[in-house]
């Protein structure tokens, strides 16, 4: 989430109006995140997210994922829930770019998981994955593998100082993790984007996941190596470790609803590589090219940097639980 596009009191007037609102009496952007424009509205007795669609978000991929989120929402999986307008509609026009309104999620994301809410939060992933593998909803991931290798065209590594030699470490992963990629696991629809701040608690309890932007067809096992990533690492100064425990909760509540196959194990390796290969390379990308006008926090690159080298040293399903 983040603020790119500016709105005023008129601009919520005919939103409030389109949507049946209730009458909002305040709104504000919301820095976190790094894709999309959102502004939280609030009437006095409910509260709604504002999303502005910009970037990486295509026109004709938002319509799966307010279907997808209105499903979810129907089979008990806590996410918002898209609102549909006057006209039936979830989509609308603000400044002349998409626009959708949610439901309020109470809670907020965590600075950090305890082993416990990992194995929460993996439970509740395989409960949303049990639901997407029967969907026939269907997005090809525009952030896979095999979409990598033009985002690399696209950066000026000029512009980045992380190391020497970092053109070449990137093409060089890119290459292998390429080479190695898994052909055949079991698949569906992922979220995506599971980072900390896409996951929210209640204090103690379990919230709910946001920010579907990212949801695609690929791998289930691809969204446990994104977690891996974004969940189970500690910082040390400016060090982060991976955190095994963490690791190890977050496959047993997952295997508390759905197993996971041996082939999918072993792959963990090769997954958490590509990942951590996309969010570098799309954090370079924004690192350079984020406006500087956009009311936005830009997340550090070398973090993932750090990450896909800790990766490269790793190789088995037990080096990262044992």
């Amino acid at each position: 989430m983040a603020v790119y596009t500016k709105i005023s009191k008129h601009d919520v007037s005919i939103l409030d109006k389109k949507y049946s609102l209730g009458n909002i009496i305040n709104f504000s952007g919301i820095k976190q995140g790094i894709e999309n424009t959102n502004y939280l509205l609030k009437s006095k007795k409910q509260k709604f997210i504002l999303t502005i669609f910009e970037k990486r978000v295509h026109k004709k991929d938002i319509p799966f994922f307010m279907k997808l989120m209105d499903s979810l929402s129907k089979f008990n999986v806590i996410c918002p829930k898209p609102l549909k307008n006057n006209n039936n509609k979830y989509l609308t026009l603000v400044n002349k770019k998409s626009a959708c309104i949610v439901s309020f999620l109470e809670g907020k994301d965590k600075k950090s998981l305890s082993d416990n809410e990992c194995y929460i939060v993996g439970k509740n992933i395989a409960k949303m994955h049990q639901i997407t593998r029967k969907s026939s909803l269907f997005r090809k991931n525009s952030m896979g593998i095999n979409k990598l290798g033009s985002l690399i065209k696209t950066i000026n590594f000029k512009s980045i100082n992380i190391d020497k030699n970092f053109k070449n470490f990137i093409n060089s992963n890119y290459s292998e993790i390429k080479k190695n990629w898994p052909k055949k696991l079991p698949s569906g629809i992922i979220h995506g984007d599971l980072f900390i701040d896409n996951i929210f608690f209640n204090k103690s309890k379990f919230s709910g996941f946001i920010d579907f932007y990212f949801s695609a067809n690929d791998f289930f096992m691809y969204e446990i190596a994104i977690c891996v990533n974004a969940l189970c690492f500690d910082k040390r100064g400016k060090k982060f470790l991976l955190n095994k425990k963490k690791v190890n909760s977050l496959i047993k509540g997952y295997e508390t609803i759905k197993n996971i196959s041996n082939n999918e194990k072993n792959s963990l390796n090769i997954l958490c590589r590509g990942a951590a290969l996309r969010y570098l390379l799309t954090r370079v990308y924004d690192f350079i090219n984020t406006p500087k006008t956009a009311l936005i926090k830009i997340k550090d690159p070398k973090e993932y940097y750090q990450k896909l080298l800790i990766h490269n040293k790793l190789h088995s399903f037990n080096d990262y639980i044992n």
